[in-house]
């Protein structure tokens, strides 16, 4: 996935800083350690990018996090009703199990995406 450095993509899948994209964002690179889904660094170590630009910025990621979950569960009805041929019952515990799953990488995939929204990739302050 290097290939893509330098663009939002490779920031929003792989959780490293928006500007440098050096430093994961995340003090816990598993979203599955639940008790540390939400723990961020305060600064990226490589540039100095404060990821919280301001109290309670995150609250907006609760927007695209609504988004995202929507194309988990839009993708989990394709491939239960569609291709494995489930009955509606069926294909809605899919979608509920599937979003159970997916919940701690719908979380950090909305904050990603929130963040990279209002931030962008600086050659200048890339470093390495």
């Amino acid at each position: 996935m290097s290939f893509l450095k330098g663009t939002k993509i490779f920031s929003v899948f792989t959780g490293t800083c928006p500007v440098c994209q050096n430093e994961s964002m995340y003090k816990e690179p598993n979203p599955y350690k639940l008790g540390k889904v939400f723990q961020m660094h305060e600064r990226c170590s490589h540039c100095n990018t404060k990821y919280k630009i301001e109290p309670s910025f995150f609250y907006g990621a609760m927007y695209v996090s609504y988004g995202v979950g929507i194309a988990f569960a839009v993708a989990a009805f394709v491939i239960g009703n569609l291709f494995l041929k489930l009955n509606l019952l069926n294909t809605f515990f899919v979608i509920v199990g599937t979003l159970l799953v997916f919940f701690p990488v719908i979380l950090r995939l909305s904050r990603n995406i929130w963040i990279n929204i209002f931030m962008h990739y600086g050659k200048k302050k890339n470093l390495s």
